[in-house]
């Protein structure tokens, strides 16, 4: 599932996470993938008729109507979707003497593996907000001899875990020492600080089924001595997928060996996002005039025809994005929904949110 896709299904769930039933009166059913709709509509039929029980009118009617326009809905439907459906109904208005069933359908991004009907006074939700968490992480070391950091990418998103400092002393030794004994502490202290940052990368990458993968990185020869030590776990060594060379250690690190580790990450999110604006941004710098950012000049490119890839950040108003993304349609404009949790979804933000790349200039 693509950040656009994530950010529809979001926001639909935003939705009917803000809709609450006075009773017992939202219904809720998840298909199974593989599943017969018939099925499910026989099940419904008979949940109709023991909802002609509940003791309250108005909870009752609500009920009834809102299963009735859930059978309506499923017969639009030849079969189960590939991963199942979820399907929910009930009363959406905020308003007490005002009735306005709606019904919402979504064809969840993995297979559903439970069949389930709920009425409640809240919609069920958790099994689909799961499956728009992001599981699949990677682990980041980035070392010298001065300092290390320990972060996790999941998604587009790196977070800093640790920032450990060595007492590793300097290469510069200082009185009263022979220099063979010098060497010798350094050695001894890199080992003890070598021992540490693994001791918390252990504790934090084992055992981790979603773990896919463990980047390492820093200046100099120090990554290759810690990867070369086995100070690493053997289930976690086999993880590595690349060794980088950095020009610095610190958080900015941690963002560098991802950018530096393009290739290995070509498929996940964070790599396509960062492509995308880089492009922009370099087209920017020497093609100025085939880029524009900003809500009115990228509408009125949009209104002309003029460009080619639409970036969007997600922290956009939900009406703003469906706006241009209807004004991008009539013209086949790519769109791309750009995270915030990026430096480069935070630089796009800055600039207010939208930009876009141009196929020919306007100016």
């Amino acid at each position: 599932m693509n950040i656009k896709e994530r950010y529809i299904l979001k926001k639909t769930l935003k939705e009917l996470e803000g809709i609450r039933g006075r009773h017992t009166e939202l219904v809720s059913v998840y298909v199974p993938a593989g599943y017969e709709l018939v099925k499910i509509m026989n099940h419904l039929f008979q949940e109709q008729g023991t909802a002609s029980n509940i003791k309250d009118k108005t909870t009752r009617m609500h009920v009834i109507d809102s299963i009735e326009r859930m059978i309506q809905h499923l017969r639009l439907y030849k079969r189960t979707p590939e991963n199942g459906l979820a399907v929910f109904a009930g009363n959406a208005s905020e308003k007490e003497n005002k009735v306005d069933i709606k019904v919402w359908s979504i064809e969840p991004p993995e297979p559903i593996n439970m069949r389930v009907y709920r009425c409640d006074q809240t919609f069920l939700l958790e099994p689909l907000i799961d499956m728009i968490n992001i599981k699949e992480t990677f682990g980041l070391i980035v070392l010298d001899k001065r300092e290390a950091n320990v972060g996790l990418l999941r998604g587009t998103n790196i977070k800093n875990l640790v920032t450990m400092t060595s007492g590793v002393p300097g290469k510069v030794k200082t009185g009263g020492f022979s220099q063979q004994r010098y060497a010798r502490l350094r050695e001894e202290a890199a080992h003890e600080f070598y021992k540490r940052v693994a001791e918390f990368a252990n504790k934090e990458f084992f055992n981790k089924p979603d773990l896919k993968g463990v980047l390492i990185g820093g200046p100099g020869t120090t990554k290759q001595e810690f990867v070369d030590g086995n100070y690493l776990l053997t289930e976690i060594r086999k993880k590595i997928i690349a060794v980088k060379d950095l020009s610095y250690t610190g958080e900015s690190g941690l963002h560098d060996l991802v950018e530096r580790s393009h290739e290995v990450l070509a498929e996940e999110e964070i790599t396509v996002e960062k492509e995308i604006m880089q492009k922009f941004f370099e087209k920017l710098a020497r093609e100025e005039e085939k880029t524009t950012y900003g809500l009115i000049e990228t509408k009125k490119a949009l209104a002309l025809g003029a460009v080619d890839v639409l970036l969007l950040s997600e922290n956009l108003p939900d009406k703003q994005i469906e706006e241009l993304e209807e004004e991008a349609e009539k013209y086949k404009t790519e769109v791309r929904m750009i995270s915030t949790e990026s430096r480069e979804g935070v630089q796009l933000k800055d600039i207010g949110g939208v930009a876009a790349i141009l196929r020919y200039p306007i100016k």
